[in-house]
């Protein structure tokens, strides 16, 4: 959601995608808020915040895993530019919205970043947000989480082998309930009876997974190690 200064307004943009850069292209209502105001900036650009909240797609408590906030510069995309803005977006959301009378796109030159979840937090510099690449599981993660949860609870209580002995003491655990998943690895929420105690555990790979079927073997392996105890 960027917000573009005091009495500027704030809005969620209907897609997003990031440049090879590294900024950030967003596609607004033609009469947004952020839109005018990018249109009648004296100077060309206009100071934003995009916030960013990641919610677990999963029911479990507390399921606000985490916040992201980039701070930049907000401009118009014109001329040429905005074709090439146009295949960005469309091969990040290819049912559209494109951009056209009804939608602006603009862009967000990234001048700082925070992260911040419930396992730490720390500064983003805009070099090494340009130089990430997507997670190969990304788009597949909602999807995974939702399964693991509805279908395979018992391999999911399975990992209560996995805890360390702190771990298995502050049980009995009554769920077992897959919370992110990532090329790195598997975290998970375990959740007592009653008192509302949760503690989260990461699972790691024995190395970064590059695609679907390495995330299908490195998962597996992993609930093979928790059945075999």
């Amino acid at each position: 959601m960027p917000d573009c200064g005091p009495g500027l307004g704030q809005g969620a943009p209907e897609a997003r995608a990031v440049t090879p850069d590294g900024d950030v292209l967003l596609l607004v209502p033609a009469d947004s808020p952020a839109a005018r105001a990018t249109a009648h900036a004296r100077d060309g650009d206009l100071a934003a915040v995009m916030e960013i909240t990641d919610v677990a797609p999963v029911a479990v408590p507390h399921r606000i895993r985490g916040r992201a906030r980039i701070a930049g510069w907000l401009t118009p995309v014109t001329g040429t530019e905005r074709v090439r803005c146009a295949g960005l977006l469309a091969e990040r959301h290819p049912a559209g919205p494109f951009p056209g009378t009804a939608w602006t796109p603009l862009r967000l030159e990234v001048g700082e970043g925070r992260l911040d979840d419930l396992w730490g937090g720390g500064h983003v510099e805009p070099e090494e947000f340009a130089a990430a690449v997507p997670d190969p599981v990304a788009t597949r993660e909602t999807e995974l989480l939702q399964h693991l949860a509805a279908a395979h609870d018992d391999r999911m209580r399975s990992l209560c082998a996995l805890l360390d002995g702190r771990g298995r003491a502050r049980g009995p655990w009554e769920r077992v309930v897959p919370l992110a998943l990532d090329r790195f690895g598997l975290r998970v929420r375990f959740c007592a009876a009653g008192n509302g105690k949760v503690l989260d555990a990461r699972f790691d790979f024995p190395r970064p997974v590059r695609d679907m079927a390495g995330l299908r073997r490195a998962v597996h392996a992993l609930f093979d190690a928790a059945a075999a105890g």
